[in-house]
């Protein structure tokens, strides 16, 4: 009769880890399967035709009835598709050769996403929803062609209502990674009324003569962190912003970074403003560099909102002039603060630091506040400009556009700086110097008017012209 080994006390506890380890696995597989939900399972055909949105919202409802979890837009697949809403606790995402193109039927749309001017839904939008994210290697599509007509003076003509591609309205704890976005015929991402957000690492690239596709535009939006992302739009890149309207009662934008973006624009790469229905505060933009752009840091308030407490830190600017049709005459920085209408009570502009700034562009800094609100106290140091022109549009210009006091550019020649209604100005370090041959639009290396408490240390530069017009004209 054989004996079977009486178990000892080790191969019993191997055995033990045995079985743990083998559920552990099963189980964690399982979890795993069960928390991917695969817009193709739910009914997506991925075949660039069908408007497959009520799929993917579909994956989208089942992963939040989960508990969360990812949707997945798998690779190798074009997912043409209309409105569709993100919910709490899901990760939507587009896989490395995944693109969700946005439909090119109006209709398509709802109306989640209006926008104050006209009616813009919104490609993917969410509200009151938190902890989710928008992610993947792939690439969302705005369709932008399906939008345009005709190309007048290096800028489309764009014909009835254009979508958003992400509006987020009153959205918590949430993050926009690594993804590419492309081709948007309006804003490309706006969160509004949301708190800590994180946008890092991702590609927008629409096309430099599209009219509104700016960038990445936080409204009312607090604690913010934009990192690492590359941005070609035409209009504004980086933009806080302040709108009125239904968002009036959002609150300020505060505590938001941006760093180590690189930044082309047909309008303005980094901007605060225009909107300016609440306050700015605590705004830090640092290691960005900014090429191209018919202007480059732009504080831009025609509203009652103030901004206070701003830096601007370590950046190279270059700028170029564009068709008259876009705002901006190629400043490399740009502060200033004038009323829309005539009866604003215009907000201030205070507490304004620029820090190691290379500047070269078409045009000089131009700083301008209002009689009863003086740009406060502004710093530039170690900021170097150097004015070339580079390009066939008319230089010799400025521009305060919107406004109803100044409807049009003014001017007849561009200052290395220029500074007009201010109230505390300090240049330390700071240099103007002029390319080969400065035709006649160029002048003084600075000129002020109407400003208190100017204060130069270590400034230097001569006039475009020497001994033809001064080096400063200080009045």
């Amino acid at each position: 009769m054989q004996v079977t080994p009486a178990l000892t006390t080790n191969s019993i506890l191997r055995l033990l880890l045995i079985v743990s380890f083998s559920a552990t696995a099963l189980f964690a597989e399982t979890a795993g399967s069960a928390s991917v939900f695969n817009v193709l399972d739910s009914g997506a055909k991925g075949d660039g035709r069908t408007n497959d949105a009520p799929a993917i919202q579909k994956a989208i409802d089942a992963c939040f009835a989960a508990g969360g979890g990812e949707v997945l837009l798998p690779a190798g697949k074009i997912f043409y598709s209309g409105s569709i809403t993100l919910r709490s606790n899901v990760d939507f995402r587009v896989e490395r050769g995944a693109v969700l193109k946005a439909s090119a039927t109006w209709e398509d749309y709802d109306s989640t996403g209006l926008n104050l001017e006209d009616s813009r839904g919104s490609l993917i939008h969410a509200e009151n929803a938190s902890f989710f994210s928008i992610s993947g290697d792939g690439t969302i599509d705005g369709n932008s062609p399906a939008y345009m007509g005709n190309l007048e003076q290096d800028i489309f003509v764009a014909h009835g209502n254009r979508p958003v591609m992400v509006f987020l309205d009153r959205c918590t704890h949430f993050s926009i990674r690594d993804i590419t976005l492309q081709n948007a015929p309006f804003w490309t991402i706006h969160p509004v009324g949301c708190e800590d957000v994180l946008i890092e690492g991702i590609r927008i690239l629409n096309d430099l003569r599209v009219p509104n596709c700016d960038g990445i535009d936080p409204d009312h939006c607090r604690n913010v962190r934009i990192a690492n992302c590359h941005i070609e739009c035409g209009d504004d890149g980086i933009v806080p912003k302040n709108t009125g309207g239904r968002f009036s009662g959002y609150g300020p934008c505060e505590n938001i970074t941006v760093t180590g973006c690189s930044i082309i624009s047909t309008s303005c790469a980094i901007k605060i403003g225009t909107s300016g229905a609440a306050d700015y505060r605590n705004l830090v933009f640092e290691s960005c560099v900014i090429s191209g752009s018919n202007r480059g840091i732009g504080i831009q308030v025609r509203d009652e909102g103030r901004v206070d407490n701003v830096i601007f830190a370590n950046m190279i600017v270059t700028t170029r002039l564009h068709s008259p049709n876009w705002w901006g005459k190629a400043e490399p920085i740009y502060v200033t603060a004038v009323p829309r209408h005539p009866e604003t009570k215009v907000g201030q502009i205070s507490n304004v630091h620029f820090s190691n700034i290379i500047c070269r562009g078409e045009n000089g800094v131009f700083i301008h506040g209002w009689g009863d609100a003086p740009i406060k106290d502004l710093v530039l140091d170690n900021v170097q400009v150097e004015i070339v022109k580079s390009s066939e549009w008319k230089g010799g210009e400025y521009d305060l556009r919107p406004s109803d006091e100044f409807k049009e550019t003014f001017g007849s020649k561009n200052a290395g700086i220029y500074c007009r209604f201010a109230d505390g100005v300090s240049l330390r370090n700071t240099r103007v110097t002029w390319g080969d041959n400065p035709p006649d639009c160029y002048g003084p290396a600075l000129e002020v008017h109407d400003t208190r408490e100017l204060h130069l240390d270590n400034f230097s530069g001569h006039s475009a012209h020497p001994g033809i017009e001064p080096d400063q004209i200080v009045d």
